[in-house]
């Protein structure tokens, strides 16, 4: 009876509006995440890059 009911209120809201659009911003949402991930990502390995030039200009060794 529950699980019937469960799966009525399923079906109504991915018929409606509401659920076009909350799709819609779900979407978004995972592409700005990947976006942010692969810029973070690129910048991160250019902040190590420049912080492993100031270490050996001051007469330490890179990290690997």
């Amino acid at each position: 009876m529950f699980l019937t009911y469960v799966i009525l209120k399923i079906r109504l809201f991915l018929s409606s509006k509401e659920a076009a659009s909350a799709l819609e911003y779900a979407i978004v949402a995972a592409m700005v995440a990947v976006v942010a991930v692969l810029f973070m990502t690129n910048i991160g390995a250019r902040v190590k890059i420049i912080f492993n030039q100031i270490l050996v200009a001051m007469g330490g060794t890179a990290v690997a």
